[in-house]
């Protein structure tokens, strides 16, 4: 079984959440993101405690995909330093992870 991924990053709107999810399974590159809206992230940035409210995508890849998908989102981004961390799928049903594989551009 190709080794699938999920790899999270958070927006700062609606509009950049979807602009980056769309692109990512339009080119292929995820089969499926999910968006989980009004996330509060609280956060260390350049020595100040700072509180956001934020997006959360969840994308669905092959792993093989992973820098594409990295490339693809700091293209779109709007933050200097997006959250960009991908973890591997354990286990999962087969036949679901083989439609994100089936998914996966051939580049």
């Amino acid at each position: 079984m190709t080794q699938t991924i999920i790899t999270l990053c958070t927006c700062p709107d609606k509009q950049s959440a979807e602009k980056v999810a769309r692109l990512l399974v339009e080119e292929k590159l995820a089969a499926c993101v999910n968006i989980l809206p009004n996330i509060r992230s609280i956060y260390s940035w350049q020595g100040q405690i700072e509180s956001a409210e934020e997006q959360l995508l969840i994308i669905k890849s092959p792993q093989a995909g992973y820098q594409a998908i990295e490339t693809a989102i700091l293209s779109l981004h709007p933050y200097e330093l997006p959250e960009i961390i991908a973890v591997p799928i354990e286990r999962g049903l087969p036949e679901y992870i083989n439609w994100i594989n089936s998914c996966h551009a051939s580049k």
